[in-house]
């Protein structure tokens, strides 16, 4: 370890991670960073995952386990390990157990926050398969304050604030913010940074520092078959809407957004989607205290379904493949 360096605590909550573990784990021993602690929280896991951190923690001193003494929800998971971070670290770094760092993450994102002491959370691209993540800010934008971030992913889409393993937080905010992921949804993650960022500017470097693992079991598999994005993205607006926004710009952008949602629901009714589908958005609705608008998507259902007839062959493709899904159970 570098005296010089500040204390950066990395952490890996995981539930059956066996599969993907070991190399995330060489991706932390493989950093060009040394001066950190290395903490996996196990919870509860049903597979080799404890065996495979054990092994770890027994050859490399600075990997500490903590395990669980009953099953929890991933957010609570996560703060169960902000709450082990330690006492002399200056930045956290999460990595998801089926994720991995780039050699010079750490390296990378220390420096950048050493260099701008406003910036509380620093972000990065992320590969994700084929795809770059997190893109949207112009070249060349590095510090941005925290009301502009937020207002861009408010207003304009533009979605910078990435997953935990694309960031870097000062330790002084999880200390700060407890727990620091503030509810259990999906997007607990995205709320605890627009939280956090009403007293602190964001950074970004402009190149990719981690990777996302694309597989079947990914929280963002299920999310994408359910369609949490798009409700998140709801509560994010009711949440800390009036915190970024003007008045006028929440009720011009809280009726623009509804509508939008109303016509991906009325195109998810012709895609035949299943009972868990709208369960989910049936209570995500209620919690927003709002029912879900039957004569809205029926409505929207109708109005994709002219525009579709103008195509007959694309809408049987359309149709086909819907059916196909529905019998997978996607």
């Amino acid at each position: 370890m570098s005296a010089t360096e500040p204390h950066v605590s990395i952490l890996t909550p995981v539930y059956n991670g066996a599969k993907y573990l070991r190399e995330c784990i060489e991706s932390v021993l493989a950093q060009t960073y040394r001066n950190w602690d290395y903490i996996i929280v196990n919870n509860c896991s049903r597979d080799a995952t404890l065996q495979i951190a054990r092994s770890y923690a027994a050859r490399f001193p600075n990997i500490r386990i903590h395990c669980n003494e009953r099953f929890v929800s991933v957010a609570e998971n996560h703060n169960i390990a902000f709450g082990l971070i330690s006492p002399q670290s200056k930045y956290c770094k999460v990595v998801s157990a089926d994720d991995w760092l780039m050699p010079e993450c750490l390296s990378k994102m220390v420096a950048f926050a050493e260099a701008h002491p406003s910036v509380g959370i620093v972000g990065a691209y992320q590969r994700s398969g084929d795809r770059l993540k997190w893109q949207g800010l112009p070249s060349g934008v590095g510090v941005i304050s925290g009301r502009d971030v937020c207002r861009l992913g408010l207003l304009d889409n533009i979605h910078v604030l990435a997953n935990p393993t694309a960031l870097l937080y000062r330790a002084d905010l999880i200390r700060a913010y407890c727990p620091f992921f503030p509810h259990n949804g999906y997007h607990c993650d995205t709320s605890a940074c627009y939280r956090v960022l009403q007293h602190c500017d964001f950074g970004f470097l402009q190149e990719a520092l981690s990777v996302e693992r694309v597989h079947p079991e990914q929280l963002t598999t299920t999310a994408n078959r359910l369609g949490m994005g798009c409700l998140a993205f709801l509560e994010i607006l009711h949440d800390y809407g009036p915190v970024y926004l003007t008045p006028d710009e929440l009720a011009s952008r809280t009726r623009e957004c509804y509508a939008a949602y109303y016509r991906w629901l009325g195109g998810c009714l012709l895609k035949l989607k299943g009972r868990d589908f709208w369960s989910f958005h049936c209570r995500g609705l209620r919690k927003l205290g709002t029912p879900l608008k039957w004569s809205l998507v029926l409505g929207a259902a109708v109005q994709e379904m002219l525009a579709e007839l103008k195509n007959p062959r694309l809408a049987t493709r359309k149709l086909m493949t819907a059916l196909a899904n529905k019998a997978r159970g996607e």
